[in-house]
């Protein structure tokens, strides 16, 4: 489709969440074991937020630069990809810029902290956006192409 841009169909809550359940399955299978390997029975029966250094760099950073990572090129995370949805910018249909990549991770702490209602909220909005997206003027559309993306409000709702 060079030169011609698709409309996109934004993808509703369901397939979004099912999305989060790979990725998150994927996450503790590469990095939730591996740490409770390095500090033991205690990471998993313990109480701490954080057991030290291996556990941060691992559970933490090394997923947000990853998440952040393919936003950017591969327009989702392997969930998104796998259920051929993309995370683009609302304005232009296109990839992320590192900026609102980043701005879109952290922008997931809102949407979290009040019983998680900022993602009941795509349930709720027109473009099916959770408030991650709205903070960092984001979508996630369902296509199997990489784009670009243009948006119409009469075919644009899908699920």
């Amino acid at each position: 489709m060079e030169g011609r841009k698709e409309y996109a169909k934004y993808a509703g809550f369901r397939v979004r969440f099912a999305a989060m359940f790979i990725d998150v399955v994927i996450l503790v299978i590469l990095f939730s074991i591996p740490v409770g390997f390095i500090y033991g029975q205690e990471y998993w029966q313990g109480e701490k937020l954080i057991y030290g250094f291996w556990d941060v760099l691992i559970n933490y950073v090394i997923p947000a630069i990853l998440t952040i990572f393919f936003w950017i090129k591969f327009l989702g995370t392997p969930g998104k990809m796998i259920l051929n949805l993309r995370v683009v910018d609302e304005h232009t249909g296109g990839s992320l810029s590192i900026g609102k990549a980043i701005g879109r991770y952290f922008a997931y702490i809102p949407s979290a902290l009040p019983i998680f209602l900022g993602f009941f909220w795509i349930i709720f909005s027109d473009k099916k956006q959770a408030w991650h997206d709205i903070l960092a003027g984001t979508v996630v559309i369902r296509s199997e192409s990489k784009g670009p993306f243009e948006f119409s409000d009469k075919e644009a709702h899908l699920d």
